[in-house]
């Protein structure tokens, strides 16, 4: 599984926010400065981003995004699902339906799948924008 520009981009920009809570909301020129981000490109993720529940815009012209809940309540997985949409190493074990394989029942290989996509989701789980936000880590 590789994480595209939208999930690895999406995430250093809630990662940004996450840091910038105390200021009200951001700019996307500004997020999109200190990251190295197309301010273009920031918009398009903000919408998916927005679409679940993890940012809010606000308009006017001390306007931008901020996030709807705490640091500590979002965690990368949301912020990945938001973006790329289910965690699944190979389409037939995705998170959301699994069952669309045609192979579903006596598929040798299912386990070593559903293995790998859960220890992804647990790690993405595991991390807060909270945590990364302080740099900290779980190892």
């Amino acid at each position: 599984m590789k994480l595209s520009t939208k999930g690895r981009y999406g995430l250093r920009a809630m990662i940004d926010l996450a840091q910038s809570t105390e200021e009200g909301p951001i700019a996307t020129h500004s997020i999109a400065e200190r990251q190295g981000i197309s301010e273009r490109y920031l918009e398009q993720l903000m919408i998916p981003l927005k679409r679940a529940g993890l940012v809010k815009s606000i308009r006017g012209f001390q306007g931008g995004y901020m996030l709807v809940k705490k640091p500590e309540d979002i965690t990368a997985g949301d912020i990945i699902r938001a973006l790329e949409g289910p965690i699944a190493p190979v389409e037939c074990v995705s998170e959301t339906n699994p069952e669309a394989c045609e192979r579903f029942e006596n598929c040798i290989t299912r386990s070593l799948w559903s293995e790998v996509r859960d220890s992804i989701a647990e790690v993405l789980d595991t991390y807060t924008l909270a945590d990364l936000a302080q740099g900290t880590t779980t190892s």
